[in-house]
């Protein structure tokens, strides 16, 4: 399938983002009412609070209402409304899914969840499994596309994902069954008070799954439950303690390699993963400096276990990062503002089969803004000092200039590096002299008002060339050069590779009753060294919506359409993946104030199609639920 638009730009340069206060005034970032409207302020730009109208950089807000809106507790659903992100599983609720922003890796966005990088640093590739990671307990979802290491150091090449968890004042529930003997539940409880908010949350999925093999015919399970929490208090003047915590533990049946073929097919074979995620901090804002200091622990283990060869596991991997950081933002005379920070790293990963190996990676950064009326520019550098590779600098620059009755030209430059994992590195099959990948990201635009406002349209185009990217070499009938001892194979900087296109975006909100949304992303990503493109890259992607509130009892129908054209599934082009188009239909219906009931029809078409090939993606499927708030 292929889906062809004709685009045109305003291309300007001007250079990631000025770190700027948000006044509490309705013209700057509140509603009718004066109140800060918390889905127009970023962090993912700065590390600082800024406008997502100030920034010169490509950012996007997803708030808690359509997040809500969405229903369900698969997070893809969400992410897919995104210019530029595009998205693979195996299988159905659970299976590994990657989320790949402008035709990057999927390794190669760095995720947080209430400040804390996620990433399992024991997996190779050391990126982020969003299989694992439902929508139930999130508040607000933000994505900023391009490298941007400077800010945020290694992982940050393809963007930055950060996601806050939802702070309860009251007690929310929520519940919802569906196809496949799906069930999925949540429920939190908060109290708020004068200098205080905390809340305590949880939830459980199941589901009885379909076949992950696209040629099997046993359905693969999946269930979850988890608990987490965040609380801030002020014990001072200008002084407040943070604290947030996450746990998931998951089991998921998946498919292997049986004998004698060794085809792909149904199996016993289940995973269990279980993930902790926690941060302390400490903020102190005074009149023109700010302080926000923390210590992060992200920790991931999972077992994979075959029952054909008996009840131990046959393969587990261990993964844990601790992280110190201080991160500040000073505001100088001169309309200058200067954003820092200071972090130290110390990972740590072991498998079945490897020791423990260690590694420390120690930065710091500083990003200096400049505004005058109608303009914000901002530069900054970044130094990273890593125990196994060595030093390492990033740069990277943004403006933006308000053009008038809500349009503004942005324009950015930005560097991303991401560190060799301890895998690549210390593992049985590593490789000690790798170097970092690398990535120099540019993209311009003009854009009018923000996604979460009245009427708001953007523009841009973009291109990150990547270099030194990391890739396995096969030692298959070779036991020479690099593949001296290492009869299994082992990593090497082999890859270069370069992703260029346009992204659009639409949002427009006619009444009070109606909400459109379009986004729409062309992402050609081509091996340099080959000229092939990069395997599971479509080119083009298409997310559209609508929403109608009835006079009816505030009765509210939605429709959510995804257009994907033709891909590849490996990097010689031999095996077709299929465009496929998916719509889903949504209803809601609040019954009180306090009790909502809604439902919804996912691929009302029953299109057959795979993200990855050999793996099954769901067919048509029907869920009901119910929300509820005191």
């Amino acid at each position: 399938m292929k889906y062809l638009f004709l685009l045109g730009c305003s291309f300007v340069f001007a250079a990631p983002a000025l770190a700027q206060t948000c006044d509490e005034t309705v013209e700057d970032c509140g509603d009718v009412a004066g109140n800060i409207r918390d889905d127009l302020i970023t962090v993912v730009a700065t590390g600082s609070g800024m406008r997502v109208t100030a920034t010169g950089q490509s950012v996007s807000v997803i708030a808690a209402d359509e997040i809500e809106a969405i229903q369900g507790p698969g997070l893809t659903r969400v992410l897919e409304r995104l210019p530029g992100v595009t998205l693979t599983r195996n299988g159905g609720l659970g299976g590994l899914t990657g989320v790949r922003v402008r035709g990057a890796e999927a390794e190669q966005l760095l995720v947080l969840i209430d400040g804390v990088r996620v990433a399992d640093v024991s997996a190779p590739g050391g990126g982020y499994d969003f299989g694992n990671l439902l929508s139930g307990g999130i508040a607000k979802i933000e994505l900023l596309r391009g490298s941007n290491s400077v800010v945020w150091g290694s992982e940050a090449m393809g963007g930055v994902l950060a996601l806050t968890s939802r702070e309860t004042d009251g007690i929310e529930a929520s519940a919802e069954y569906g196809a496949h003997d799906s069930f999925d539940g949540s429920a939190s409880a908060g109290l708020s008070g004068n200098g205080y908010v905390v809340t305590l949350g949880g939830g459980y999925s199941r589901s009885d799954g379909i076949s992950q093999a696209a040629v099997g015919t046993e359905a693969d399970g999946y269930r979850q439950w988890s608990i987490g929490g965040r609380a801030r208090a002020d014990i001072a003047a200008n002084l407040a303690a943070t604290l947030t915590a996450r746990y998931a533990d998951s089991r998921l049946n998946i498919d292997g390699f049986p004998a004698p073929t060794y085809s792909f097919a149904d199996t016993p074979e289940f995973q269990t993963t279980r993930e902790l995620s926690s941060r302390a901090g400490l903020r102190w804002s005074g009149d023109n400096l700010t302080l926000d200091g923390g210590y992060a622990i992200s920790d991931t283990r999972r077992s994979y276990f075959d029952p054909t060869f008996g009840s131990a596991a046959n393969y587990a991997t261990f993964g844990r990062n601790e992280r110190a950081e201080l991160t500040g933002q000073w505001r100088l005379p001169a309309q200058l503002t200067l954003d820092f920070g200071a972090d130290s790293q110390w990972s740590r990963f072991s498998t079945l089969y490897d020791p423990e190996v260690k590694a420390r990676l120690s930065s710091g950064h500083a990003l200096l803004g400049w505004q005058s009326e109608g303009l914000v520019l901002a530069a900054g550098a970044r130094t990273d000092d890593h125990s196994r590779f060595g030093t390492h600098w990033t740069f990277g620059a943004n403006g933006n200039l308000d053009l008038g009755e809500g349009w503004r030209i942005r324009a950015s430059y930005g560097e991303g590096f991401k560190a060799p994992t301890l895998f690549q590195l210390l593992s049985n099959c590593g490789n000690a002299a790798l170097r970092p990948e690398r990535s120099k990201s540019y993209d311009a635009g003009i854009e009018h008002g923000d996604r979460n406002g009245p009427l708001h349209f953007a523009l841009t185009a973009f291109r990150r060339d990547s270099r030194d990217l990391i890739g396995y070499d096969s030692c298959y009938l070779v036991s020479t050069g690099i593949c001296t001892n290492r009869p299994y194979g082992t990593y090497d900087n082999v890859g270069s590779a370069r992703a260029e296109g346009v992204e659009f975006e639409a949002d427009t909100r006619p009444s009070d009753r109606w909400t459109v949304h379009a986004a729409y992303s062309y992402v050609k990503a081509t091996n340099r060294l080959t000229g092939r493109n990069l395997s599971r890259r479509p080119r083009h992607a298409l997310s559209a919506s609508a929403d109608w509130r009835s006079p009816l009892h505030d009765l509210t129908l939605g429709a959510d359409l995804r257009l994907v054209s033709d891909s590849f599934d490996n990097a010689f082009a031999a095996r077709p993946l299929d465009g496929f188009a998916v719509l889903t239909l949504r209803a809601e219906l609040p019954v009180s104030k306090s009790f909502t009931l809604y439902g919804r029809v996912e691929n009302v078409t029953d299109a057959q199609y795979q993200t990855v090939a050999g793996y099954n993606a769901m067919a048509r499927a029907t869920y009901v639920g119910v929300r509820a708030r005191y």
